[in-house]
């Protein structure tokens, strides 16, 4: 069995991409993959993997596992997501890190799924957003609480890729920037899905109408109706444009109210996260989805 789990970021899905998984649960189920929905497995999965934490799972635990959450036969793929699975949005960052848990949790995912091969999939965010957005969603405290000392300067994702390539090599990562989801959407549900390049699928660009005015996504589905051809870089290309002119400015600006983040310390942060991300898509040991 492949087990995919899609894990997050927080503050990067917010189950779309699920969502978007489960309009195409019958294209991929004639794969061979299935897309449990989120209630069928998200406390079973954390109960189980709380549990194999504690001691070693018994020998019939993922066929039990696996029994509650499946509906289909002849499945080989399961796709799995919960942005909490390396833990809520207070324990997120800590000892100046991102998801200092994740290798534990992680490994105790392997001790369910022994003979199975497993999958990570992250978006992963600019740290100038990402913290206080995770701030936001465990507000109890100060920004200063919530960092518990932590340097934002000094937080990479690549450091948590190094640590998840150490602990687990054989588990296959398959990453990609949030700031890029809205041009590699489709994408990225092809690489969840195991699915050939180019394959149509349902929901493809619904981030865009999230992001873009009503008038420029009719315009933009007029366009792509009139060029059903194109390759996915032409397809960026064509989204690109169409944010250029008809984006909504409230849904693709951020605006940042914390002591001490100027303009020059937002761009420092962003500057770091880019050399971060060349880093990263530089690995042959990632799969990197970019833009």
């Amino acid at each position: 069995m492949d087990i995919v789990l899609h894990a997050g970021a927080h503050c990067t899905d917010e189950d779309r991409l699920v969502k978007c998984l489960l309009k195409n649960k019958e294209l991929l189920l004639g794969r061979g993959t299935s897309v449990p929905g989120p209630s069928r497995y998200r406390r079973k999965l954390r109960d189980a993997v709380q549990a194999a934490a504690q001691s070693a799972p018994d020998a019939d635990s993922r066929e039990v596992l696996l029994g509650d959450i499946l509906q289909d036969d002849g499945v080989t793929r399961i796709l799995l997501s919960n942005d909490n699975f390396f833990g809520v949005p207070r324990i997120a960052v800590a000892d100046g890190a991102i998801y200092p848990r994740a290798e534990a949790r992680l490994a105790d995912l392997r001790a369910l799924f022994p003979g199975d091969r497993l999958t990570l999939a992250l978006g992963l965010r600019n740290p100038a957003t990402f913290l206080p957005a995770l701030h936001a969603e465990a507000p109890e405290g100060s920004f200063d609480d919530f960092l518990a000392g932590t340097d934002p300067a000094t937080l990479r994702w690549s450091e948590l890729v190094e640590r998840l390539r150490a602990a687990h090599p054989g588990v296959e990562l398959i990453l990609w920037c949030n700031e890029d989801t809205p041009f590699i959407w489709a994408e990225i549900v092809r690489a969840l899905g195991d699915l050939p390049e180019g394959s149509k699928i349902t929901g493809g660009f619904d981030l865009l109408s999230e992001i873009m005015s009503r008038e420029g996504m009719r315009r933009f589905r007029s366009y792509m109706a009139d060029h059903p051809v194109m390759t996915d870089r032409q397809k960026r290309r064509v989204i690109a444009a169409f944010l250029d002119k008809f984006a909504l400015p409230d849904a693709v600006e951020e605006e940042l109210d914390l002591p001490g983040w100027d303009a020059a310390y937002v761009e420092a942060l962003t500057a770091r996260y880019d050399q971060d991300i060349a880093l990263i898509a530089s690995r042959p040991d990632v799969r990197f989805l970019s833009a």
